[in-house]
This record gives C-alpha cells, sequence and structure tokens, in this order.
C-alpha cells in the first residue's frame, strides 16, 4: 500500500528528536503559550524575515483572527476562490460578511486576477489569495488591485509553507498570511496548529488579544475574542521540522520531476510551476478526464488517490442557501470534475514513483 502521506517514515527518521522535544514539554509542564510557541513564533519569524508571528489553535483560527484583525466585519465583501477547502470561505462567512467567488486560472488552480477587479464593489474589504497545493499565486496583479483600492490582502499558505514568487516567500506579500500545521501539510506537527504573520504590528498586536479570549492583560480583556493558542506540544514538533522545511520541499520538487517525467498519457495534464514560481508541491495534482479510470486502476494495486476538491465552494450546498449565488465559473467547476492528487511526501522513492506511475500509464 502507498498512502497519499506516509508520517510513520517521517516520524521514524525524526523519532529521537521528536520523543526529545515531546518529553521536554512533559518535564517542564508549561502546555499553554510556553517556551516552544514563543521560540517557533521567533523562528518562523526569523524564516519569513518579518517582525511577527503569532501562533494559534489551527489554520482555520489562522485565516478568521486574520480577518478580524484586519477589521472585516459583518457585511463586508472578501474576494476568494471557489476551488479551495471550505475553511477558507467558511471563515468570511462565520464573521457574517460574504464570500465573493472569483474562476481560477486552470494551469496554476490559483485565482485568475484578470478577473477580480470586476467583483469589486463598495462593499469589498479584503481579498484572500490561495496558494493552492503548494503554488503561489500570482500576486504582482492581485496587490496592484488591493492598494488601488485600498484592499487587505490575507494570504492562505496552508498548503504552501516556503513557496515563493519571484523570491519573496508567500505570506510575506499581503497584510498577513495564514499557514496550517495540520499532520498532512509539508510543515506539520502531530494534531492541529496554526500561524500568522505579518509586518504590521497592530495587526500582530490584535492576533495575540484575539487568540487569548481578548485579552493582552490577564484577566482584562479589551475585545470579544476566541480560545485559539497553539499547543505547546505542537510548538515542541514543528520547531523540530522546522530545521528539516527546505530539505523536505526540495524531496517534493524532486519527486515531482520524477512523476513528470515517468507518466506519459496524452490525457493527462501534469502540474507545473509557473515562471518565478517555487512549488513546495503539498500536492501533486494531475487533470483527466478519465480521471475515474485512473483511480480506481490505483486503488486495485493499493496506491491512493484523492480528489481535491469535488465541489467547488460556489456549488456547496451551506452557500447556496446563504447566499443563493447566481454563479458560474467554469474553469473551476471543470477542475473539480477532473482533477487527481496522487501520493507526495519527501520520503517517497524512486521505485514508488516509477510504480504509480506505471500503473497510471497502462489504466484502461
Amino acid at each position: 500500500m502507498i498512502p497519499m502521506v506516509d508520517l510513520k517514515r517521517q516520524y521514524r527518521a525524526l523519532k529521537s528528536e521528536i520523543d526529545a522535544a515531546i518529553s521536554g514539554v512533559l518535564e517542564q509542564t508549561q502546555f499553554i503559550l510556553g517556551p516552544n510557541v514563543s521560540k517557533l513564533e521567533e523562528e518562523i519569524a526569523a524564516y519569513y524575515e518579518l517582525p511577527y508571528a503569532v501562533g494559534v489553535a489551527n489554520g482555520t483560527d489562522a485565516l478568521l483572527l486574520a480577518l478580524r484583525a484586519c477589521g472585516v466585519k459583518a457585511g463586508d465583501e472578501v474576494i476568494t476562490t471557489p476551488f479551495t477547502f471550505i475553511a477558507t470561505a467558511e471563515v468570511i462567512a462565520l464573521l457574517n460578511a460574504i464570500p465573493v467567488f472569483v474562476d481560477i486560472c486552470p494551469d496554476t488552480f490559483n485565482l485568475d486576477c484578470t478577473q477580480i477587479a470586476g467583483k469589486i464593489t463598495r462593499k469589498t474589504k479584503a481579498i484572500i489569495p490561495v496558494h493552492l497545493f503548494g503554488h503561489p499565486a500570482d500576486m504582482a496583479p492581485l496587490m496592484e488591485i488591493a492598494r488601488k483600492h485600498k484592499l487587505k490582502v490575507i494570504e492562505d499558505c496552508a498548503q504552501a509553507f516556503g513557496a515563493k514568487y519571484h523570491s519573496q516567500k508567500v505570506g510575506t506579500i499581503g497584510d498577513a498570511g495564514c499557514f496550517s500545521f495540520f499532520p498532512s501539510k509539508n510543515l506539520a506537527g502531530y494534531g492541529d496548529g496554526g500561524m500568522v504573520i505579518t509586518k504590521n504590528e497592530e495587526i500582530a498586536r490584535q492576533l495575540k488579544m484575539l487568540r487569548n479570549h481578548g485579552s493582552s492583560v490577564r484577566y482584562h480583556h479589551q475585545i470579544v475574542g476566541h480560545n485559539s493558542r497553539l499547543d505547546e506540544i505542537q510548538a515542541a514538533v514543528i520547531r523540530v521540522k522546522l530545521k528539516k522545511i527546505s530539505q523536505f520541499n526540495e524531496a517534493r520538487r524532486k519527486n515531482a520531476v520524477a512523476y513528470c517525467a515517468a507518466i506519459n498519457r496524452k490525457d493527462i495534464i501534469l502540474p507545473s510551476a509557473a515562471s518565478g514560481c517555487d512549488h513546495v508541491y503539498h500536492q501533486f495534482t494531475i487533470r483527466s478526464k478519465n480521471r475515474d479510470t485512473l483511480a480506481r486502476a490505483l486503488r486495485e494495486k493499493g496506491i491512493a488517490s484523492a480528489v481535491y476538491y469535488p465541489v467547488p465552494l460556489h456549488q456547496q450546498e451551506v452557500f447556496l442557501n446563504l447566499y443563493n449565488l447566481p454563479v458560474k465559473l467554469p474553469q473551476s467547476e471543470v477542475c473539480a470534475s477532473e482533477v487527481l492528487s496522487l501520493p507526495m511526501f519527501p520520503e517517497l522513492n524512486q521505485e514508488e514513483i516509477s510504480f504509480i506511475a506505471d500503473v497510471i500509464n497502462n489504466a484502461r
């Protein structure tokens, strides 16, 4: 069996360091906002060359708190992509704001920036680009639009830790960058966890209060906040893996190159990196009108695959009910019917990639 992600292999390779890190937390018994959270915040801020990084409970909260810290309120409109995990738009709805969906570029699966300007109204407050599957969104035109209309930009980097757009790490380009440390991510813990990075002191100050019940001084509460603190044990685990992130991302890129060299079918569109972009291949996602045939062939040989995402957000029941969206987004709809993600993790070996490719090449 070849899984989508093999967490056991990575744990075995890092076992002594991870076990020591967890043991250290248990010995210190500082489990909430302890020294590992503080050190991880410092290390991630240094990695991104920004002054502020704020640990939160998960990637969804990272987006939610970033929106609040950027001043998004009920009735505001936030432009984003429909081709992403629901959390990206769910957080907009949780603030009683309104998600406005813009179609995607089929080659990168990211927001089509040429369509953003046409969706801006007097209610538009922010844009959430998603660096989907580890490929950076096209940030230069997006930021030009944001500056022109004085919009906040919150980058959803949940799948793109370490990815670069024209030598600039994603998450550092907009007003805030939001990360998830869910176990399957390219930088991951062993449970939920999240982080927001920013260059803006006031956004950072708001985030620190929002994650801790609206408080900056114990038992004194300036705003209505959340209980959204990064777990100390998770921070300790992530600190171990952070040291290896460049190595992990490079292994993913090498695996992607190997896949592209080995898969040879005219009915398959392979992923690639746009000019000036460093893709980190959180997912290796192909497109094919024969997706179901390919998935069945892989399953019969004990190879996992997954469809991210089968129903675009503008067609999800929850948003149809909330907003009665009269919108057709053809690229998102076509991609949703054709995408198939193959196993992708740093420890995947060349023999496994060759086997997977052989099954795909011969699937009928």
